[in-house]
């Protein structure tokens, strides 16, 4: 059991190289769940390649973070492109590690 105050739940935004597919998920680690999408085989990251990090927000509250999550999801595509550019100017790939 983790201490109180040290809980961590990330939102985050992959991309595929062209960046012209984005993908919103929520997570409690975000390296070892950016590797499962990279080497997924049946997914709608696999599918469509979305394997680059661009864009994450940490939460204390999983609550929280699940209601970011669909907060995001239900927007347009304008409006997720200026929260990744105001995050991230430059969409740099942010991935933990990439191989």
């Amino acid at each position: 059991m983790r201490p109180i105050g040290t809980h961590n739940y990330y939102v985050y935004i992959l991309t595929n190289l062209r960046k012209a597919v984005l993908y919103t998920g929520v997570t409690d680690d975000l390296g070892k769940r950016v590797y499962e999408h990279r080497h997924s085989e049946k997914s709608f990251t696999a599918r469509y390649q979305c394997f680059y990090l661009v864009y994450y927000e940490r939460f204390q509250y999983i609550e929280h973070a699940i209601a970011r999550e669909k907060e995001i999801k239900g927007w347009t595509r304008k409006k997720k492109d200026k929260l990744i550019s105001d995050f991230n100017p430059e969409w740099r790939f942010l991935d933990p590690e990439r191989d």
